[in-house]
C-alpha cells in the first residue's frame, strides 16, 4: 500500500512541474514572438533621415589634390518620434589623407559608434550640425562617402564593417604651414611638398635652435626642418665627397657631449630616427634618382632641395639664403661638392675646405604646434618643447642654443654651447664683444697656443673679467667656474674636427690643453660657426676684419690659428700677426646657477642667479 502511493505522488508531482514548465516557456516564447513582431513593425520603412553637405543633399565630399577643405554637415531627424543616428565615413582614406571634425562653438561632436539621439522633427532639437575637415595632400582628387545609421532611441547603433568615425582633427605642424597662405606650396613634386618664397611663416623654434620648415612629406605628413644658421664650420671630409663618409655626417650624428644629436632636445621623440639622405652625385640641380641614399638621423639639405625653396622668386632672396657659405651634401664630382654661397648663388667647392653647414632632420608625423604664427620673432612652437614657469631649474638641464641673458648693456646676450663635466654649463655671446656699438678687435699673440697670459687670453682673464670695464657685473663673475680646461688639438686640413679636443701625450714641446677661467671656441664645436646679425642676404659679408673672430684652435703651420669670418666659413689660414679680430667668449657657468626667468628664446632669454 505504501508502495502504491508513494507512485502515485511522484507522477503527480512530475505531471505539475511539466505543466509548469510548459506554461512558463509558451509564454516566453508568445512574448518574445511579440516584441519581434513589433520591432519589425516599427524600424521598416519608416525611420528616415536627412544629410546635407554645405546645404545641398548629398552624401560625398569631394576634395581636389593638394587642398585644405572644411565641410558644414547638416544630420536631421525627419521622423515623428525620437530617433537614434550614427554618422561615419565609409571605407579607408588614401595616403596622404587626413579627415577629423572640428571642436567650435555652435558645431556637434560626431557620435559615439552606439549613436546619438535626435528629437522628432517638429521640434528645435531634430538637427545636428558637424564641422568636418579634410587635408588632401596627395597628388589626386578624392572622393569621401558618408553613412548614415538609424535605430530606435532604446537601441545601441554598430557601425558596418567599413564605417569610420570621424576623430577630432588636431592641428599638426604639417597642416599649420600648408594652410597658411604666406607658405607658397610647390606641388611638382609628389614625394614632397616645398615651401617656397621669399618670407613665409615657416620659422619653428626646437631645442633652442631657429629653423625652417622647407617641406612636408604627403605619405605620413612629416616635415623637413633646416637650421636657419651656420651652426657650426668645418671641412666636410678627408678624402671623399661622400656624405656617408664625411666629417660632417659624424658632427651631425655625434652623440657624445659635444656632438649635435646628443644636445638636440629628446630626438627619439621628436625626430624620424631612420631618416633617408639622397647623396646621388649630380652634375645638375635637377631631382636627383635614388641611388645613394644614406639613412641617419641628422643629415644636410640637398641642392635639389635647397633650388626648390625659391620656386618662383631669385636664388638671392629665397628664404634659405641666410647670407652665408654652407654645404649640401650634393657631390658635384669626386672632389668638388655643391654648396652656397652668401648671396645665395650655388657653386661647387672641394671637400676639405672649411665651410659652415645647417643641420637638417625630419620630425615625426603628428608633431603638434602649441604656439607662434610662424615668424621670425613668434617661431611656431612644438608640443612638448614649450616650457613655462622654469624658475628655479637647474640651467645644465636646458638645451643647447638657448639664449641667457649675460653680460651688460649691448654684450647681455649669450647662449647655451654644451654642457661639460661635473654640471658646468658653456656658453657664448651671442655675437662678439662691442664697445659703443663696434666690434672690440685683440691680437691673438706672439705664437698661436692660447694662454691666459697671451695677448687674447690676458684680455679674456683680466679685462673682460674687471666689472669696471663693463662686460660684466659682480654677480656674473661669480657664476663663471674658476678653472677649465681648453683643449689646443692641432687641425690639418681635411683633419676631422674631434683632432681639436685631443690630447696626444706623446708629443714633447706641445701643449695640448691649458687652465683658464675664460677661452674661446674650439674648430667645429657647437655654436662655432654663428653670425647671425651680420649675415645680409645678397651683400659680401667677408670686408673688414672685424667681420672675423678668433677660435682657440691651432693650424698647420707655428703661426696659424683658425678663425670664423661672417660669411660662415672656418678656416686655418689666419696667421697671428695679420691684425687683431673680434672676441666670441667662451666659458663655463658653476653647476647650482638656476634660471629665474625667461623662457630660452632670443626675445626672453634666461635670467640667471
Amino acid at each position: 500500500l505504501e508502495t502504491s502511493f508513494s507512485k502515485i505522488y511522484m507522477i503527480v508531482m512530475i505531471l505539475i512541474t511539466l505543466l509548469v514548465v510548459g506554461g512558463y516557456f509558451s509564454y516566453a516564447m508568445f512574448t518574445v514572438s511579440k516584441e519581434k513582431s513589433n520591432a519589425i513593425s516599427i524600424v521598416t520603412g519608416n525611420l528616415a533621415y536627412k544629410l546635407e553637405v554645405d546645404g545641398e543633399e548629398t552624401n560625398t565630399l569631394v576634395v581636389p589634390s593638394y587642398t585644405f577643405k572644411e565641410f558644414i554637415i547638416t544630420l536631421s531627424n525627419t521622423n515623428n518620434r525620437v530617433a537614434r543616428f550614427n554618422f561615419y565615413y565609409e571605407g579607408s582614406l588614401p595616403t596622404g589623407v587626413k579627415v577629423g571634425y572640428v571642436e567650435s562653438e555652435g558645431y556637434n561632436i560626431t557620435p559615439i559608434s552606439t549613436g546619438v539621439n535626435l528629437e522628432k522633427a517638429d521640434t528645435s532639437g531634430s538637427s545636428n550640425i558637424y564641422k568636418i575637415v579634410v587635408n588632401n595632400l596627395s597628388s589626386d582628387e578624392i572622393r569621401i562617402n558618408l553613412g548614415v545609421e538609424v535605430g530606435l532611441d532604446y537601441n545601441d547603433l554598430e557601425l558596418p564593417s567599413n564605417g569610420h568615425l570621424f576623430n577630432k582633427y588636431e592641428k599638426t605642424l604639417a597642416d599649420v604651414l600648408f594652410v597658411d597662405s604666406t607658405n607658397s606650396i610647390d606641388t611638382t613634386d609628389d614625394e614632397q611638398l616645398f615651401i617656397t618664397g621669399e618670407d613665409p611663416n615657416n620659422y619653428i623654434w626646437y631645442s633652442g635652435k631657429l629653423w625652417r620648415a622647407v617641406s612636408i612629406d604627403p605619405s605620413d605628413n612629416s616635415v623637413k626642418l633646416a637650421t636657419e644658421w651656420d651652426i657650426s664650420a668645418i671641412t666636410f671630409g678627408y678624402d671623399s665627397t661622400a656624405f656617408e663618409e664625411s666629417n660632417v655626417k659624424e658632427w651631425l650624428n655625434d652623440e657624445s657631449v659635444d656632438g649635435f644629436l646628443y644636445n638636440l632636445r629628446e630626438p627619439e621623440k621628436f625626430i624620424k630616427m631612420d631618416s633617408e639622405w639622397n647623396a646621388t652625385m649630380m652634375t645638375t640641380t635637377d631631382k636627383p634618382p635614388k641611388t645613394t641614399m644614406v639613412t641617419s638621423p641628422v643629415g644636410l639639405l640637398n641642392i635639389y632641395e635647397y633650388t626648390m625653396s625659391y620656386s618662383g622668386t631669385t636664388a638671392s632672396n629665397g628664404y634659405l639664403n641666410n647670407g652665408l657659405y654652407w654645404w649640401t651634401l650634393t657631390p658635384y664630382n669626386e672632389e668638388f661638392l655643391y654648396r652656397v654661397s652668401y648671396d645665395g648663388s650655388t657653386g661647387n667647392y672641394s671637400y676639405f675646405n672649411n665651410l659652415g653647414f645647417r643641420p637638417a632632420i625630419n620630425l615625426k608625423p603628428g608633431i603638434m604646434t602649441v604656439d607662434g604664427s610662424g615668424t621670425e620673432d613668434d617661431p611656431y612652437r612644438l608640443e612638448g618643447d614649450n616650457d613655462n614657469n622654469l624658475n628655479g631649474t637647474l640651467l645644465n638641464t636646458r638645451y643647447s642654443g638657448e639664449y641667457i641673458s649675460f653680460g651688460t648693456g649691448e654684450n647681455n646676450l649669450y647662449r647655451i654651447v654644451s654642457h661639460e663635466i661635473n654640471g658646468l654649463t658653456k656658453i657664448t655671446n651671442e655675437e662678439p664683444l662691442k664697445n659703443d656699438g663696434s666690434f672690440v678687435t685683440v691680437d691673438f699673440g706672439d705664437n698661436n697656443v692660447f694662454s691666459s697670459n697671451n695677448t687674447i687670453g690676458s684680455f679674456l682673464n683680466n679685462d673682460y673679467l674687471n666689472p669696471s670695464n663693463g662686460y660684466l657685473t659682480n654677480d656674473q663673475v661669480n657664476m663663471i667656474e674658476d678653472n677649465t680646461t681648453w683643449y689646443l688639438g692641432r687641425i690639418e686640413s681635411g683633419n676631422s674636427y674631434k683632432l681639436a679636443k685631443y690630447i696626444d701625450t706623446n708629443m714633447s714641446g706641445y701643449v695640448s690643453s691649458i687652465n683658464a677661467k675664460v677661452g674661446l671656441l674650439r674648430y667645429g664645436e657647437l655654436m662655432s660657426g654663428q653670425f647671425e646679425r651680420y649675415a645680409l642676404r645678397g651683400e659680401s659679408t667677408n670686408s673688414g676684419l672685424t667681420r672675423y673672430y678668433w677660435l682657440l684652435t691651432l693650424g698647420s703651420g707655428s703661426e696659424l690659428i683658425y678663425r670664423v669670418s661672417a660669411n660662415g666659413a672656418s678656416g686655418p689660414g689666419y696667421t697671428i700677426n695679420r691684425g687683431p679680430l673680434g672676441i666670441k667668449v667662451s666659458l663655463n657657468l658653476k653647476s647650482d646657477v638656476i634660471i629665474t626667468g625667461g623662457n630660452g628664446t632670443k626675445n626672453d632669454p634666461f635670467e640667471l642667479s
